[in-house]
């Protein structure tokens, strides 16, 4: 993908183009902002206009089809082995970087993920930063560089990255997908920023399972137990959605509130669920939504707390019915 298929992110473009135009690019660069955004798709373009033949990343030379294919002898991408990126990663990203290129003007080296560094691997990177080579390029890429090491940090030239904007995503959603305008609207609301989470395996859980999840949790009555045990049980069973069920529930009660409190429907995330939202908000209050946000809150903290699963979503759709 060149510079300019990539939604968005205008700045960010113009700074890199800039730095390749004027062969003034940094030996390192940190690309750091929300996981999904095109934070990868941005640095491959960065490096296919490096790579091009025709010095402009067109995407149709054979540097430019060796990227697309991942098949570059210049290029080295490198991502978490398990839960952490370890040091003999390193050890050979050094031994590539200590190595002339072979076709291109520079070696590159693309970590992702780099927050995921375990020490050892950090402090062995930490030395190629300190001491860079002419003909190399590293970049990393992380959501989290708050947990990366700051000497890693400091060594790198930071270029942040901003979630995109809700509209955005909704026209690419209706020009490239040809979703209705109802359902892009609800997916992009959701998506927080990120094309990842709008066009992945989200896209069908936020359509579909979405409306399933908000009418089983608003049928449920404290009246009869039964129903919100089974129900807790079945969310409990499918632990790796929970939070996105969570989330889901999260943006309807909000969009509740939102509506009681007189914001237009273009505000809300799920416009496709008018008459319920009308409905139901008409047997709620202020009080009692807040109260239900606080525990859909606290529901969504118990889970990075380990809390037993089951008894979470038991304790937490009691509060719904109330």
């Amino acid at each position: 993908m060149t510079f300019k298929q990539i939604i968005g992110h205008d700045r960010q473009k113009d700074i890199l183009r800039r730095a390749v135009s004027a062969d003034r690019l940094a030996h390192a660069y940190l690309f750091e902002g929300a996981e999904g955004i095109g934070k990868r798709l941005m640095a491959l373009a960065l490096v296919r206009a490096v790579f091009c033949q025709n010095s402009t990343g067109c995407g149709e030379c054979a540097s430019c089809r060796k990227i697309d294919h991942n098949n570059h002898p210049d290029l080295h991408i490198f991502a978490p082995d398990g839960q952490y990126i370890k040091i003999d990663q390193i050890r050979e990203l050094q031994r590539e970087l200590s190595f002339r290129p072979l076709e291109a003007r520079k070696k590159v080296c693309l970590i992702d993920q780099a927050e995921k560094m375990n020490p050892s691997a950090a402090n062995a990177l930490l030395k190629t930063l300190e001491e860079p080579s002419d003909n190399t390029l590293i970049i990393l890429l992380s959501s989290r560089p708050d947990s990366m090491l700051s000497t890693v940090r400091s060594r790198c030239q930071k270029l942040p990255f901003a979630r995109l904007p809700q509209q955005k995503i909704e026209e690419a959603l209706q020009d490239h997908r040809n979703l209705e305008p109802g359902d892009a609207h609800v997916l992009a609301a959701l998506a927080e920023g990120s094309f990842l989470r709008a066009l992945g395996r989200d896209q069908e859980f936020y359509l579909d399972r979405r409306r399933e999840i908000i009418k089983s949790i608003t049928g449920l009555s404290q009246a009869s137990i039964l129903p919100l045990l089974e129900l807790a049980k079945a969310m409990a069973a499918e632990k790796e959605l929970i939070p996105d069920m969570l989330e889901v529930l999260q943006s309807f009660y909000r969009d509740l509130l939102v509506f009681q409190q007189g914001y237009p429907e273009e505000s809300l995330v799920n416009i496709d669920l008018m008459e319920k939202i009308r409905r139901i908000s008409g047997h709620e209050d202020t009080a009692s939504l807040l109260r239900k946000l606080e525990a859909i809150q606290s529901g969504r903290k118990n889970l990075d707390r380990n809390v037993n699963t089951q008894l979470n979503l038991e304790v937490l759709l009691l509060h719904l019915a109330a």
